[in-house]
């Protein structure tokens, strides 16, 4: 049986495969994927999210692609996702790799859940401004006008060139949380490499902890009523901070 499953990896080392079963950090998933992990698990390499693209976005990961075999991906250099209203990838998933829930939205007029191709989160967004020609000051915003959701996933800020006095920058700026990790935008980009890169939400997006508070959203200060307040009043505090200058001193006289 172990035998069969070399010669099914056509010749690909066993150790290769397991290498290239675990290099998922830079992948793009199509539209709905569920978290990595979980999809990698999930996901039964039947390809018929690739065949129901219309524009060869998507690609199954062969050997040798340094990425899971067999599970569908997108390079937004190459091919970008034309962000189809129908989302024609997602629903013909038969394992829930894809999950439709996570690209729907709630429609007033039908009075149901319909696809929505804006909710998708396919990667994130960053820039490179040392090359960014926009920052330069060389007028350049191909890649606002290749955003579907222009003036909202991109927008562009003006600032003033202080060197020539001038002209003004006209410097792309992402917001991630509108953002669908398209691609769009780095397709478009005219630099070389391009200096506008999609790259998987958990790779390019920090996260702050559920430690911090941001006191001016209402919605998440609300969480603060279910913590239980275990500070100790003002007078317990000072006399901790006594005990412990005391044990100092203490310390040292006992030297």
């Amino acid at each position: 049986m172990q035998g069969a499953g070399f010669l099914g990896l056509g010749g690909l080392t066993w150790g290769a495969y397991i290498s290239e079963a675990k290099a998922a950090d830079l992948i793009l998933r199509p539209p709905g994927a569920i978290p990595e992990d979980d999809f990698i698990k999930a996901c039964t390499k039947c390809g018929a999210c690739v065949t129901a693209c219309p524009y060869d976005t998507l690609k199954l990961a062969t050997p040798g692609d340094n990425k899971p075999v067999g599970t569908p991906y997108f390079e937004p250099r190459d091919i970008p996702c034309e962000m189809c209203p129908d989302i024609p990838c997602v629903p013909v998933c038969p394992s829930g790799a894809l999950d439709v829930d996570l690209v729907s939205s709630f429609n007033e007029e039908k009075n149901k859940n319909v696809l929505d191709i804006n909710k998708a989160q396919m990667g994130a967004t960053i820039i490179d401004s040392k090359s960014c020609i926009a920052f330069w000051g060389i007028q350049c915003d191909l890649c606002y006008r290749a955003c579907p959701l222009m003036d909202e996933a991109i927008v562009l800020e003006y600032e003033r060139n202080e060197r020539t006095g001038k002209h003004a920058f006209l410097k792309p700026v992402v917001n991630n949380d509108i953002c669908t990790g398209c691609g769009l935008c780095e397709k478009a980009c005219v630099t070389d490499i391009p200096a506008i890169k999609v790259l998987p939400r958990s790779v390019a997006l920090g996260e702050v902890g559920d430690h911090y508070v941001k006191g001016w959203d209402p919605e998440d200060e609300n969480r603060l009523k279910e913590v239980e307040d275990d500070r100790i009043d003002e007078e317990e505090s000072n006399n901790k901070a006594m005990d412990y200058l005391n044990d100092d001193w203490q310390d040292l006289i006992d030297e």
